[in-house]
């Protein structure tokens, strides 16, 4: 039996009327690399979009689906000038692409034809800044291959970057197992303009345990002193224990035949049944996450293999590139054992997004919608700890002048 759907996530709810929550935004924001605004979604009703921009129509579809067509702009970013965006924001976010920062971009990095649209994001951000319209806060998000790519030379020059704009910035890894079901670390780098004052609360002498990785840590010791100058550690808290498990993510989609389950059993290394004859022997009910790999066969060939975790998470989200790529789930009800392709509904709440989120249509198509979001309650934490105290106080600043 499969759970009911979770409850509604009041971060992430959707709105069929824009302008309602556009009457009550008290911050504004542009959106770069927007997909199907995930990003709007977990900054919630008190801000504002003056400008959301993607390359990918179906993506852009989506997103006029949920949010309307209003300050949408389709096209390539390369192709932005200050004068698309005519009005300032508080803060401009970009989740650019990953391909040539991750393992399966063959090194190329910023160096690549789609993670290097970084460099056309941040131009206009250094034009909108020679106009007196550059944003308070600027915040990028991408995979951990970030700080490794080309040997650390890219996490250097994007943090080169902020600092040469006159940006202060602080970098973290945050899980989102921390917030919903699903094992997805990113790196974030926020950097605050210059002439707008951080409060001293936010501003950490030692990174936050939760937040730091080998990776990371390494990254910013080994940066240039000049760079490492303008670097500092966000005080952001960690938050509650997550009370979700997968198992809670699941609907009434239905299962495989017993063949096609016995199929990817098959496929499954000895270490992996053992894994589910224990949950057999458990009894009871247990949900768990399945990716196919390729791993070395010991005989200096290569084997798919299905790998099964049971720790209450799904495995990371993915776009579709393969079979290997596509996520199923495995459940043993009182020894019975299950498997299935894990729903698009499923991955959309995976990623935080409220079931009345208006998904694409075609699978294919809302596997690569999710797999390449935001975490929306992640966007939602640095929104209310860092973001809007950071805004509060600037605006208070102002208004004492």
């Amino acid at each position: 039996m499969a759970s009911s759907a979770p409850p509604s996530a009041p971060w992430a709810a959707p709105t069929s009327d824009p302008g309602f929550l556009t009457a009550l935004a008290v911050y504004a924001f542009h959106e770069f690399f927007a997909g199907g605004g995930m990003v709007r979604a977990g900054l919630g009703g008190g801000w504002t979009c003056r400008f959301a921009n993607d390359i990918d129509a179906g993506k852009a579809a989506t997103y006029r689906d949920n949010w309307g067509a209003n300050g949408l702009h389709v096209g390539d970013v390369r192709a932005l000038k200050p004068d698309d965006l005519p009005e300032a924001a508080d803060l401009a976010w970009a989740s650019f692409p990953c391909q040539d920062l991750s393992l399966a971009g063959r090194g190329r990095g910023l160096g690549g034809e789609r993670s290097g649209t970084f460099h056309a994001f941040w131009s206009l951000m250094t034009a909108l800044g020679d106009l007196g319209r550059g944003p308070r806060i600027v915040a990028i998000e991408n995979v951990c291959g970030t700080l490794t790519s080309r040997g650390g030379q890219d996490f250097v020059a994007i943090c080169r970057t902020f600092a040469e704009a006159g940006y202060r910035f602080g970098a973290m890894v945050i899980d989102a197992a921390l917030f919903v079901p699903q094992s997805r670390p990113r790196l974030f780098i926020i950097g605050v303009r210059d002439d707008v004052g951080v409060p001293s609360s936010l501003m950490a002498s030692e990174p936050v345990a939760a937040f730091l990785s080998p990776a990371l840590s390494r990254s910013i010791a080994e940066l240039p002193a000049e760079v490492a100058r303008r670097a500092f550690w966000w005080a952001l808290p960690v938050p509650t224990r997550r009370d979700t498990t997968l198992a809670d993510m699941i609907d009434d989609t239905a299962w495989h035949t017993p063949a096609q389950t016995q199929t990817l059993l098959e496929l499954m290394s000895p270490l992996h049944r053992a894994r589910i004859a224990q949950a057999q022997d458990l009894g009871g009910r247990h949900v768990g996450s399945v990716f196919r790999r390729t791993r070395a066969d010991g005989r200096g060939g290569r084997v798919q293999r299905a790998e099964v975790r049971f720790d209450g998470l799904a495995g990371c989200l993915r776009t579709p590139s393969g079979g290997s790529s596509r996520q199923s789930l495995l459940m043993i009800n009182d020894g019975v054992i299950q498997s299935r392709l894990i729903s698009p509904r499923e991955t959309a709440r995976l990623m935080g997004l409220d079931d009345s989120y208006r998904l694409p249509r075609g699978t294919h198509r809302a596997y690569h919608l999710t797999g390449d979001g935001v975490v929306v309650p992640v966007v939602r934490h640095l929104a209310r700890h860092i973001f809007e105290p950071i805004l509060d106080q600037s605006l208070s600043s102002r208004e004492a002048a």
